[in-house]
């Protein structure tokens, strides 16, 4: 028996790498999946993937940017068919390296509309929806760069760290909504986002030395991990930042120390200014 057969299933960032393997997680286990994207390219072939694997279930794409709210809200409601949304995973994001005292307002401005505030607008539009129809299941995608500092990449420590306080909290509050909310912290991952950070071997050597378990993540260990947090094994599981990361929280962050001095220079790099 398929135990999300029928739930309606909200995904951003799901044209490719950990949103898209999330999709197929759910479309196998029977639930009907609307995957939300910038690039509808990307949206289109991911589609074609779900497809194969679809039965009774439906799958459907929406064009859009999580930063803008009202496409989130449009989507939402698109999602939720004969009006009940039961899952929803915020998943989309975007990275960011650099000094600190070098990184400029729009950088830290997009990365933060991004990762932070699109995650806010889904835990919102997807709060309601599932507050009117009886609750539901929230997971938002954050990073081992929310648990531990990552130098030269500030922003995006600040907007992972900001999206699990975000869970907690909104699992304090929308508990009485049934709606639990939790979300998972992956390590380093095979995917477009991380391909300079896996092809830089001086960089991928100090990831894997973080790590108890040393190997780089594949999406499906994400996907596992959502797939349990917004299931019914998990229906007494709310307010957790789950690391999935091979035991990489248990150290420290990496070293990209490299892509600084190669994009910044030695001088920024070791705060002269």
């Amino acid at each position: 028996m398929k135990s999300l057969l029928g739930k309606n299933t909200f995904i951003t960032g799901g044209g490719s790498g950990i949103g898209l393997a999330c999709a197929k997680s759910f479309v196998i286990d029977g639930a009907n999946v609307l995957i939300m994207g910038r690039n509808q390219e990307k949206l289109d072939s991911a589609l074609n993937e779900l497809e194969e694997l679809t039965e009774d279930n439906k799958v459907a794409s929406y064009q859009g940017d999580v930063g803008n709210e009202e496409q989130i809200r449009m989507a939402v409601d698109t999602a939720a068919i004969n009006g009940n949304l039961d899952i929803a995973v915020a998943n989309a994001g975007t990275g960011g390296l650099g000094p600190i005292m070098a990184t400029q307002s729009e950088n830290w401005e997009q990365i933060m509309q991004t990762n932070l505030t699109g995650t806010f607008y889904t835990l919102k539009h997807a709060g309601i929806a599932m507050a009117r129809s009886g609750g539901g299941a929230i997971c938002a995608v954050s990073s081992i760069a929310g648990v531990r500092t990552h130098r030269f990449m500030g922003p995006y420590c600040v907007s992972k760290a900001g999206i699990d306080m975000l869970i907690r909290n909104s699992a304090d509050e929308l508990g009485i909504a049934n709606i639990r909310v939790n979300s998972v912290c992956p390590g380093l991952v095979d995917t477009e986002l991380a391909t300079g950070l896996m092809t830089t071997e001086e960089v991928h050597n100090d990831y894997l030395n973080c790590m108890p378990i040393k190997r780089t993540g594949e999406v499906g260990d994400i996907a596992g991990a959502v797939r349990f947090l917004c299931g019914p094994d998990s229906s007494w599981i709310t307010g957790v930042n789950l690391s999935v990361d091979g035991g990489h929280h248990l150290r420290r962050g990496p070293n990209v120390e490299p892509f600084s001095r190669m994009l910044f220079g030695d001088d920024l790099t070791e705060g002269r200014f």
